[in-house]
């Protein structure tokens, strides 16, 4: 992969060697996964941490960061049985020279080259338990205690702060989603399924030769918020919720998230909807500071969408005291956003709570507030989704009256009115700055107007 030179890899090193002290990390590339047989594997995908210290997207390799600065990567060469199946390819030193690492050793070398005080990330497959454990001689049920949790937060410090070209790359990420989503605004029509979408939205992403950041959700049921099922028949009078994101050329992730009409236009009742969603968006971007905790920009945003829900009639009361109730979360369920860069949610392999949140600030376990996997106090350099929605969930509209919960706030019998609507979200991608947030992308329609302007150009 390299996407940055080899100054930028062996920075990134140094300034983690520095904050490690003595020992050595100890970094599992990842490996081939089958789908039925040996040899047809998913798409490869590099462990991200890898990529960002090492940058070779290349299967069946690990690496070590030394504190005395002799970096090692890992792996085999190919011989002439593998070339006949790749063609030829650059030397594995070759690539290992390119982001400064002068020691490559073959897999084999690699028990033999851990010393005594070895840290390593928690390993998220299977294989990577198996193969550390085996490594250290350690059982895979002590693994998780084992790891340092503050060598952890180092790194996840470093990663989260993105440098210039890191931001370079999440402007073309957002930039490719974002014509892949206004080329969905811009072509469907009543009678094509929901899977017609997705093609052509993977079809954006390979007219610029990068892959979807994770499966596209493309549904006419927005209430279900990860809806992969495809086969739906689009309907005028239906909505179209598309939650979708394309990689840059450099393994950055875009996350992007539209909602519009398979009409020309919103209904009346779709625009009223669409606009406490807008509202609740807008106010959330220009709210947002440095050393703001991102759990404050959560509750503020959903006392805004509750503000608007009110106006609207299926809220009542207090929109504050709503949202301390948690009577939002009947329509508002997740949280607002999360960290985004190598990954969609950025470094949540390392664990939520270690990464969304400090010691001094625990996850909540409550309904809604539990979903949010950020909320500790965001940094200039930050990376982040803002992502708020509005959705009728008929099963969980039933279950919240049947126990009897937020009636002071909530008008049920107008909230049944909405049991077919399905939902609605808005989502763009941030870096947090010095003054607030600054969009990273071309500008995509958010608008009602803006919206339908495009559906226009889709009926011509």
């Amino acid at each position: 992969m390299m996407t940055f030179n080899s100054d930028t890899y062996k920075r990134r090193r140094d300034i983690l060697r520095q904050k490690m002290g003595t020992g050595q990390l100890l970094i599992l590339g990842n490996d081939e996964s089958s789908m039925n047989y040996k040899d047809n594997c998913y798409r490869f995908v590099q462990d991200s941490t890898f990529i960002y210290y090492f940058g070779i997207n290349q299967p069946g390799l690990s690496a070590i960061i030394n504190a005395n600065g002799d970096d090692v990567v890992f792996g085999h060469e190919l011989s002439i049985d593998d070339i006949i199946w790749t063609g030829p390819l650059p030397t594995l030193k070759e690539r290992a020279e390119r982001v400064g690492v002068r020691t490559v050793k073959k897999p084999d070398e690699l028990s033999s080259s851990i010393g005594k005080k070895t840290f390593f990330l928690p390993p998220y497959r299977p294989e990577h338990q198996i193969k550390l454990s085996r490594l250290i001689n350690k059982p895979i049920e002590q693994l998780e205690a084992l790891i340092s949790l503050d060598l952890l937060l180092t790194i996840s410090a470093q990663r989260s702060i993105k440098t210039e070209e890191e931001i370079d790359q999440m402007h073309e990420a957002c930039t490719f989603s974002g014509e892949a989503h206004r080329a969905l605004m811009t072509s469907a029509h009543p009678g094509m399924r929901e899977h017609h979408l997705v093609g052509i939205f993977e079809n954006i992403g390979m007219d610029h030769n990068v892959h979807t950041s994770y499966p596209t959700i493309c549904t006419i049921n927005g209430q279900t918020l990860h809806n992969h099922y495809y086969n739906n028949e689009l309907a005028d009078g239906k909505l179209v919720l598309v939650d979708g994101g394309l990689h840059s050329k450099g393994g950055y992730a875009g996350d992007l998230t539209r909602t519009f009409p398979v009409s020309k236009s919103f209904t009346t009742k779709q625009k009223d909807i669409y606009n406490v969603v807008y509202e609740g968006f807008i106010h959330a971007i220009n709210i947002a500071r440095p050393e703001m905790l991102f759990r404050d920009l959560h509750l503020r945003t959903a006392v805004k969408l509750a503000e608007g829900l009110i106006s609207l009639g299926l809220m009542k009361g207090n929109a504050e005291e709503a949202v301390a109730d948690g009577a939002h979360t009947l329509f508002f369920p997740h949280g607002l956003g999360h960290l985004i860069g190598l990954d969609v949610h950025d470094l949540e392999n390392f664990g939520e709570e270690h990464i969304g949140y400090f010691p001094d600030l625990k996850k909540s376990k409550e309904f809604g507030l539990k979903s949010l996997r950020l909320g500790k106090a965001m940094q200039k350099g930050y990376t982040v989704t803002i992502e708020p929605g509005i959705y009728f969930i008929p099963e969980l509209m039933n279950k919240k009256e049947a126990e009897g919960l937020h009636k002071e706030f909530i008008n049920y019998d107008k909230v049944y009115e909405y049991q077919d609507f399905g939902g609605i979200r808005l989502e763009d991608n941030f870096v947090m700055r010095e003054y607030g947030f600054e969009k990273l992308g071309e500008y995509l329609a958010r608008t009602v107007d803006e919206v339908e302007e495009l559906r226009a150009e889709a009926y011509g």
